[in-house]
């Protein structure tokens, strides 16, 4: 995915307003698709339609607060965090998916899903302030950093600035699309009773896949999207 990244911005030449805004936006919209945050958001929506609108919200607000805080910096005075943080940061994301996906297999055995609904002696999986705090961690060491580091290229501070804003705004906006979408399907009964079959699959991606995002950032594993 972070090939098309680069791909995106060599269409700008850093300097014209409304490439340089187009190029952000598509960044930002596109970023959702990356594997860290498609891991996470199948046990962000867990609690049906609303639930994952919401969550989606506070998930894509927690991960553009950490890209304009930490981005700024990076795109005005080419300021980088310490590489033991950012590296400390991903080893965090993949434990956090690890996490996730056990919480997602431990309801399912608690019989969340079971007949396409969630059972009320079943407690929700995630609270908005928790989704936020996932997104404020993905933002610091996740794939996203990737992008702030290309935006850092434009040679203008403002327009760097402008699509840094443009690229957090739809970086958040695509994750509250894609959570709400997943919400909506699992919505209806029938795509509820399927997901609640594959739950024990999404849930071995989940802590496969986070175990090889920890080790690839202590450089245990190839770590290459």
């Amino acid at each position: 995915m972070l090939g098309l990244d680069h791909w995106l911005v060599q269409l700008s030449d850093g300097t014209t307003l409304l490439v340089v805004v187009g190029v952000a936006i598509l960044l930002g919209l596109r970023h959702a698709g990356d594997p860290d945050h498609l891991a996470a958001v199948t046990t962000l929506v867990a609690n049906g339609r609303g639930g994952a609108t919401r969550l989606g919200l506070a998930w894509g607000a927690g991960h553009a607060s950490s890209l304009l805080v930490l981005g700024a910096p990076i795109v005005l005075w080419k300021a980088y965090l310490p590489e033991r943080v950012e590296q400390s940061a991903e080893v965090t994301i993949g434990f956090v998916i690890v996490g996730l996906a056990l919480w997602l297999l431990l309801r399912w055995r608690r019989g969340a899903f079971a007949h396409g609904h969630t059972h009320l002696r079943v407690p929700p999986s995630r609270t908005p302030w928790q989704a936020f705090a996932i997104g404020l961690l993905h933002g610091i060491g996740g794939s996203g950093g990737v992008g702030v580091l290309l935006l850092a290229a434009i040679h203008s501070h403002v327009l760097a600035l402008l699509a840094l804003a443009l690229f957090a705004a739809c970086t958040a906006l695509s994750m509250a699309i894609l959570s709400t979408g997943f919400g909506l399907a699992l919505g209806r009964p029938r795509a509820r009773r399927a997901f609640g079959r594959l739950v024990p699959v999404f849930g071995a991606f989940g802590v496969a896949f986070g175990t090889w995002y920890a080790l690839g950032a202590l450089a245990l594993l190839p770590y290459v999207f």
